[in-house]
C-alpha cells in the first residue's frame, strides 16, 4: 500500500461521502499533536522503558520487568479469569497440566506472528490476503470478528459485574455496561494505548493474588505435582469443552493480529513509515520481540496455572463445582483476602477488562482494515481515519447489546473462550503456512522448532474442537 503524501485526498470510505479532506502531515495525524513515535500499541507501551534513564534498586528492577509482566497479565483477561475459575472449580487439579502444555505453544504462535510482521512490514491481514484466496481469508477474518465481538460483550459484562461487586450490589451490573462501553470508546477515540496501559496496568497486578492464595489454601502437594506433570484426559462433552475453552482463551485468535500490528506500529515509531522501509527483518528486532514474548507468555501461563490451582483448592475441594456468578468466582480468594476477596477479584477483573477490551476491538479493527485495504490505527486522530474508529465502536456497541440478553457474565466468559477455541485452528493453519513460505519469509522462514510447536498448537486445538462437537452429537 502506497504511503499517502500530505495534501493528497484521504481515501476513507466515510470521508469520501461526508467530507473531503486532505491527508495531514505525520505530526498532525497523531493524537494530541505529539511526536510520531507516540503510537498506540502494547509493544511500544512496553518497550519505551528501554530508552528511559535506568533506575536502581527494586523500583528499577520492577520497572524493567513491568512491560512484559503486565502484558502477560493482561492476556489473562476476564475471559481467562472466568474460564480458569470455572475449570478449576469443576475439574479440580485435572487441567493444571495445560499451563505447561500451552506455554511453548503460545510463545511459538506469537513469535511466528511477530516474525511475519517484522519480515513483511505489514499486518497479518495484509500478508494473508496476498498469499491466500480472498474468500478464504475473508471467512477466517469473519470468524475472528464474531469471536472478538462476543468476547467484547462478555468482558464488558465482567467489568460491570466487578463494579457491582465493589458497590456490594447497590448498583446492578447491567446499569454499568453502557458507562463502561462509553469509557472504552472514549479512550480509543482520544487516548493512545500507551496511556491506557499506564492508567490501568497496575490493576491487573491483583491477579497475582491467586498465586499467594494457592499457598494459603494448603493443597495436597502430591496431587498438585501429579496433575501438573501427568496429563489427565477424558472423552466427555464437559471435559473436552473445558479443554477447548482453556486453549481458546490462552492461544487467542485476537492476539495473532494484535501482535503483528503492534510490531508494525513499533517499526513505524522507529521511523520506518513506508512498507518498503519496514520490510526486511533485523536480527536485533527479532531478538527483542522474542524476549518480550517469552516474558509475557511465561507470566500469562503462570497466572493461568494459579487461577486453576486456587479455584480447585478452595472451591472444588469444598464441593463448589459449578460457579455461575462473579460472587462465586471471587470466593476463590477468600483464604487470602477474607471478606475483602470481592475487592481483589473486582479490581483484577476490572483492570484486565479495561486493558483487554480495547485490544479485542482494536485487533478486530486492524484485521478488518488490513483485509479491506483501509488505513488507521489507535495512534491516528479519528477525524482523519473515521472508518477505522467506527469499526472499533461497532464491535463495542454490539458487545453492549449482547449483555441485554441476560446471559450471566461468568458463563458468557466461558462461552467466548470456547468460540475462540473453535475459531483459532483454521486461522492457525493459514498463519503456519504463511510462516513456512520462503517466498514470503525469505531467510526467516519457520524452522523445525517453530513448525513443530505451531503445528502441535494447531492440531491440538483442532482435535479438541472436533472431539467437543463429536461428544455433543453423540450425547456423551
Amino acid at each position: 500500500m502506497k504511503k499517502p503524501e500530505p495534501g493528497e485526498p484521504i481515501h476513507d470510505p466515510i470521508l469520501s461521502v461526508v467530507k473531503k479532506m486532505a491527508e495531514p502531515g505525520a505530526l498532525d495525524l497523531v493524537k494530541h499533536g505529539r511526536k510520531a513515535t507516540d503510537l498506540a500499541s502494547p509493544a511500544q507501551a512496553g518497550r519505551t522503558t528501554l530508552g528511559e534513564p535506568a533506575r536502581k534498586g527494586v523500583v528499577g528492577f520492577l520497572r524493567l520487568l513491568g512491560p512484559g509482566l503486565i502484558t502477560g497479565a493482561s492476556d489473562d483477561d476476564p475471559s481467562g479469569i472466568g474460564t480458569y475459575s470455572q475449570v478449576g472449580s469443576q475439574f479440580g487439579f485435572s487441567l493444571l497440566w495445560t499451563a505447561l502444555f500451552t506455554f511453548p505453544l503460545m510463545a511459538a504462535v506469537q513469535e511466528l506472528c511477530a516474525r511475519v510482521a517484522l519480515e513483511t512490514g505489514v499486518g497479518l491481514g495484509v500478508s494473508l490476503r496476498r498469499k491466500f484466496p480472498t474468500w478464504l481469508v475473508g471467512l477466517a477474518i469473519l470468524g475472528l470478528l464474531a469471536a472478538n465481538t462476543f468476547n467484547v460483550g462478555a468482558d464488558l459484562g465482567a467489568v460491570a459485574a466487578g463494579g457491582r461487586l465493589l458497590s456490594r450490589g447497590a448498583v446492578p451490573a447491567l446499569w454499568l455496561v453502557v458507562p463502561v462501553a462509553l469509557l472504552i470508546i472514549g479512550m480509543q477515540l482520544f487516548v493512545t494505548y500507551a496511556t491506557i496501559f499506564k492508567i490501568f496496568k497496575w490493576l491487573t497486578l491483583a491477579l497475582f493474588a491467586y498465586v499467594i492464595t494457592a499457598f494459603f489454601a494448603h493443597p495436597q502437594l502430591l496431587d498438585v505435582v501429579t496433575a501438573t506433570f501427568k496429563p489427565h484426559l477424558e472423552f466427555s462433552r464437559d471435559f473436552l469443552t473445558a479443554v477447548v475453552a482453556v486453549l481458546g482463551t490462552t492461544i487467542s485468535p485476537y492476539l495473532f493480529f494484535w501482535q503483528a500490528s503492534s510490531e508494525v506500529d513499533e517499526l513505524t515509531a522507529a521511523g520506518a513509515t513506508t512498507e518498503a522501509g519496514r520490510r526486511g527483518l533485523k536480527i536485533s528486532e527479532l531478538r527483542t520481540a522474542r524476549e518480550d514474548i517469552m516474558i509475557g507468555m511465561a507470566f500469562s501461563n503462570l497466572v493461568m496455572y494459579f487461577i486453576i490451582l486456587t479455584s480447585a483448592a478452595v472451591l472444588h475441594a469444598h464441593g463448589k463445582t459449578d460457579i455461575q456468578t462473579a460472587d462465586q468466582a471471587a470466593a476463590a480468594l477468600a483464604p487470602l483476602a477474607g471478606p475483602f476477596a470481592f475487592v481483589v477479584f473486582a479490581l483484577g477483573i476490572i483492570g484486565s477488562g479495561l486493558l483487554a477490551i480495547p485490544i479485542l476491538s482494536g485487533s478486530a479493527g486492524y484485521a478488518a482494515k488490513e483485509f479491506l485495504g483501509l488505513r488507521g490505527n489507535l495512534a491516528s486522530k479519528p477525524r482523519y481515519r473515521p472508518t477505522f474508529y467506527v469499526m472499533l465502536a461497532l464491535a463495542t456497541i454490539v458487545g453492549v447489546i449482547l449483555n441485554f440478553v441476560h446471559l450471566d457474565p461468568i458463563r458468557a466468559l466461558f462461552i467466548s473462550a470456547v468460540i475462540n477455541g473453535v475459531v483459532a485452528p483454521p486461522l492457525l493453519v493459514l498463519i503456519v503456512l504463511l510462516g513456512a513460505d520462503p517466498a514470503v519469509m525469505k531467510r526467516y522462514v519457520s524452522g523445525k522448532l517453530s513448525l513443530t510447536l505451531t503445528g502441535i498448537a494447531t492440531a491440538s486445538m483442532g482435535l479438541a474442537a472436533i472431539g467437543m462437537f463429536a461428544t455433543m452429537i453423540s450425547g456423551r
